[in-house]
């Protein structure tokens, strides 16, 4: 039987499962994680706690392996840069990691109709950052590919 305590894990003890990442990656794979928050015990602060089952889940993600692969590659540059091996560097950015999300999607929406479910979330996120002004936090360039998002959706609903 598995008890309460043994059922959650915090966010250290997580990270340290994970192969030791730091916090960019380990915040890219949050989302995939159910959280539950829960009073500690003798104290007023909510603090997140995540099912260790999930953490055992995530530790199998080919983006682990993806992230660690980043990892060297920046030590590598850096590393070459450092020695001044300009061409050890192009190599290196050459043979730089890529990753894609495509199997998360796939996952997350196995079909087209459970896809659609969700739509009017990102739809919400792409009006409400193309009417932000173009100074300030967001970057005009995302400013503007939303702009022309949302317009293209509208002409999509005429059309349709």
């Amino acid at each position: 039987m598995v008890t309460p305590g043994t059922m959650y894990t915090r966010r250290g003890t997580a990270m340290e499962y994970l192969i030791q990442l730091s916090s960019p990656p380990y915040s890219a794979l949050i989302p995939l994680l159910e959280k539950k928050r829960k009073l500690a015990k003798g104290s007023s602060a909510p603090k997140t706690f995540y099912y260790v089952k999930d953490i055992q889940y995530l530790a199998h993600e080919p983006l682990l392996e993806k992230f660690s692969e980043t990892k060297i590659f920046v030590k590598k540059v850096k590393k070459a840069l450092g020695r001044g091996e300009l061409d050890a560097v192009q190599r290196a950015r050459d043979q730089k990691p890529q990753y894609t999300l495509d199997h998360i999607v796939k996952e997350r929406y196995p079909s087209f109709a459970d896809a659609l479910k969700d739509l009017d979330d990102a739809l919400c996120l792409v009006f409400l950052f193309s009417t932000m002004p173009r100074q300030g936090r967001v970057q005009p360039g995302i400013i503007n590919k939303c702009r022309i998002l949302a317009v293209e959706f509208m002409h999509y609903v005429i059309a349709a």
